[in-house]
């Protein structure tokens, strides 16, 4: 799958409680997200993958793709849907249906482009109270010249919403990953649809400076970066 959608939902059943994490992802698909993450990776297998699948029916009625925070799972989960993997955790040998990674600095984000994966999220761009901890917010202007560092789509996390999702597309990302603001609102569908409305009208816009080739990120035989 290479023509990503340009909004990436994060679930957090803790933050739509005490609302079901279904009823919100559904919610979100109704509002125009066409590509669901799904983390709860504390969650006992079983658990997981019951919802797993539940959230997979409702995201494939309306074309859509369900990917998986990397946990533990067996090769089924490796072959039937995409993987997304934290910056420490290890490539997959067997290739995932979709493969990205979390970054935090522009050596993670070369390293992915480098290794292989298809996409990579920068975070935190803006400060956030969903997941603190994370180090200084990355910023516009760093997360423009990261964008134009790597030959991958770039996707900004981080305190992101309705107000500057915008922003971060005009910088140069390909798209957002959103969390908090689409697991806490009271109209889920109403913020996807704001968010992705927003970001629609930023594309044209959107930043595309000639790529720098890093020695890290050599493009493959007969391709272009």
């Amino acid at each position: 799958m290479r023509n990503l959608p340009p909004l990436v939902v994060l679930t957090d059943r803790r933050l739509c409680a005490p609302r079901s994490l279904p009823t919100v992802v559904e919610q979100a698909v109704e509002g125009g997200a066409r590509w669901v993450l799904l983390r709860e990776k504390d969650l006992p297998h079983d658990e997981r993958a019951a919802l797993r699948n539940r959230l997979h029916r409702i995201v494939i009625r309306k074309g859509g793709v369900l990917t998986l925070s990397r946990t533990t799972g067996g090769r089924g989960e490796l072959a039937a849907f995409g993987w997304h993997l934290a910056a420490a955790d290890p490539f997959p040998t067997g290739r995932p249906l979709l493969v990205g990674r979390s970054c935090h600095s522009l050596d993670e984000l070369r390293a992915a482009a480098a290794e292989g994966c298809d996409y990579a999220f920068v975070s935190p761009i803006f400060e956030t109270v969903s997941k603190p901890g994370y180090g200084p917010a990355v910023g516009l202007d760093r997360l423009a010249e990261w964008c134009a560092e790597v030959p991958i789509p770039v996707y900004a996390l981080g305190g992101i919403g309705e107000a500057n999702a915008a922003r971060c597309i005009e910088a140069g990302a390909a798209g957002v990953a959103v969390m908090g603001a689409i697991m806490r609102a009271n109209r889920p569908e109403r913020v996807t649809a704001a968010i992705l409305e927003r970001v629609s009208m930023a594309l044209p816009r959107r930043v595309r400076p000639a790529r720098r080739v890093h020695p890290r990120v050599q493009p493959a035989s007969g391709d272009t970066a």
